[in-house]
This record gives C-alpha cells, structure tokens and sequence, in this order.
C-alpha cells in the first residue's frame, strides 16, 4: 500500500517551509552563519522535540529558524525539502512562510522572497514539482506589523499566490487581520489562514467571514459547532488537516482519537498535510501511511481526499488537469 500511496500525485497545501528544517541543516547553517545554538548535537535537538502543545513548539520553531540569514539559506532550506517531498511523491507544494519573523531578525525581505523563488523554479526543472508561494502573518503580533510588512513586499506582490495566518492561535482572533486581508484581496491575492487547531471553531466562523478566506488550515474543532460544520460542507471550503502534527502537539491524544472520520462522515471537504515535517514526525507519505493504518481507509479514500487536495491548489489549470488525470489513472476500474 506504502508504494502505491508514494505514487499518488499528492498536493501538500499546508507546509511551513521553516518548519521543514531538520536538525542536519540546522547545524550547517550555523556555522556558516556563526550562531550559536543552544544544543550540542543533532540528537540533543530532536530530543526537544516532545512539545507540550503549540506555544511550546512555536518557541524551538523560532529558534530554529534564527539560522536563516541569507538568501542562500533559504535556497538550501526550501531545496532539502523538495528533495524529501520527491521521495514522497508529492506532485505540488504550496510553501508558506513567515517574512515578519525574518524581518524582526534583521533579515531583508529580499532574502525568504528571492531564496524560495529561486528554489521553486529550481524545483519544477529539477523535480517536476510545482509550487505555490503564501505570505504568511503572524498572529500573536500586532496587525499594523503585518499590514507594513505586506506593504514592504509589494515588489513581490504578483509571485505571491495568497497570504496567510499562523502562530499561536489561542487568544489571537482572525478578525483583527481583516485590514491586512482586504489589502491583498485588492491587490488580487487570495487568504488563507489557520483556525481551529488548538483555537476554537469560532474563530473558523470568523476567519471564513471577516477575512474571506478560500481555505481553512486545521479547521478539526469545527465539528464543535453543527451550524458552520453545515456551511462548510455546502460551500466545500477545503480544511489543510495535519494528522501528525495534531497528534504530536496534543490537540488529539492518538491518531486513532483523530476527528479526520467524522469529519469526512459530515461531508467536509478534507486534505492531508505535513505541517512542518521535520518537527511533527514526518512529511507528506507518513501522514497518508499513518491514517491507512489508524483507520484501515480505502485507495479510493485516499483518491478523494488527493482531489480535493489538487483542486484546492494554487495551480494553473494546465498542471492541475495532468495531474487530476494521473490521478483518474489510479482509480480501481468499476
């Protein structure tokens, strides 16, 4: 099953490209960057890797990426990466990213902008694999930060495919995005954002309404409210579901406790994504490996839910047709 899983045109639509820094890296970058790190060695880095719940991961995900300097760093990040989603047979990868804690650092914008570009065209020539770009803000600073960063980057503004939330969500309504949304919808870039991981289901309601969002990252605590679990499954708004990263930042005991079932039971338009892979356990293949073992799902399961992904994605239509009809070839014959 393993084989036939890789060989499925996946799109992973929910990936924090600083979170796919693995430890080997980590280390390489700083040396040559001269920063120091708080670990002596790369096991010693993985062994911090048990996380209470999301603010105590956020802290080692913002350390970690202190390493990042320069537009090379970024190249080397983003390249590794594709290089582990091409054994994983990912197909297109929307890469989001957090330009805000690179610039507080004293990173220019130029460094994550032209460093992720450079790896995304490096990627389709090398691999095959397209890519979509998302600006990401942060949540748990304050608006205005993010409306000036958005406005710094508007060299930038036609590569980038949407703009998006993350952080720490607990306590950090969407709704105070709203200015910074409406910018970008102006400017012809859509939102996505994330809402109902360790935060509740309203601030899925709020997301979808005051920021207009196309997509909802996370998105499990819906089924805490039947109204809007009812207008999601009408509208088909895609979720970004990450099964291990729920599981290893405890917003779900077990993969086996997982709302991914009833979720898909209430006719939710769902995807499987990583998340950030090299903190939660694994990238794309093992979260699709890991629910055919939790819940003993079906190929044509697995079909579905790889369509939604496809058809969710920031794509041209010529890619998402070629790879919507690899997909139709795997299908089992009727």
């Amino acid at each position: 099953m393993k084989d036939w899983l890789r060989a499925l045109p996946k799109a992973e639509l929910h990936l924090h490209i600083e979170g796919a820094l693995e430890p080997e890296l980590m280390f390489a970058l700083a040396e040559r960057n001269g920063v120091t790190l708080p670990y002596d060695s790369v096991d010693a880095v993985r062994a911090a890797y048990d996380f209470e719940d999301l603010p105590s991961f956020l802290g080692l995900y913002y350390q970690g990426m202190g390493v990042l300097h320069t537009q090379d760093d970024f190249f080397d990040l983003a390249m590794a990466y594709f290089a582990r989603a091409r054994e994983d047979g990912v197909a297109h990868v929307e890469l989001s990213f957090d330009p805000q804690a690179h610039v507080v650092r004293g990173v220019p914008l130029e460094a994550p902008f032209e460093g992720l570009l450079a790896a995304c065209r490096e990627a389709r020539s090398r691999y095959d694999i397209s890519s979509a770009l998302i600006m990401s803000f942060l949540r748990d600073r304050d608006s205005s930060e993010a409306l000036e960063v958005f406005e710094q980057a508007t060299p930038w503004h036609s590569m980038i495919d949407a703009v998006g939330l993350d952080s720490a969500e607990r306590d950090h309504p969407p709704g105070r995005f709203a200015e910074v949304f409406a910018r970008a919808r102006a400017a012809g870039i859509p939102g996505v954002a994330h809402a109902g991981e360790e935060g509740p289901a309203a601030y899925i309601r709020e997301a979808w309404e005051a920021l207009e969002v196309c997509r909802i990252d996370h998105g499990v605590r819906c089924l805490e409210d039947p109204d809007l679990v009812a207008r999601l499954r009408d509208a088909q708004v895609p979720l970004t579901v990450c099964p291990l990263s729920n599981v290893k930042l405890k917003v779900t005991d077990t993969l086996a406790e997982h709302p991914l079932p009833a979720l898909r039971e209430a006719g939710l338009n769902v995807t499987l994504n990583s998340d950030d892979p090299a903190y939660f356990g694994g990238g794309m293949l093992d979260n699709y490996a890991a629910c055919h073992t939790a819940f003993d799902w079906t190929r044509d399961d697995f079909i579905d839910m790889t369509r939604n992904a496809l058809q969710a994605a920031f794509m041209a239509e010529e890619r998402r047709e070629m790879l919507l009809e690899k997909l139709r070839g795997m299908a089992a014959p009727r």
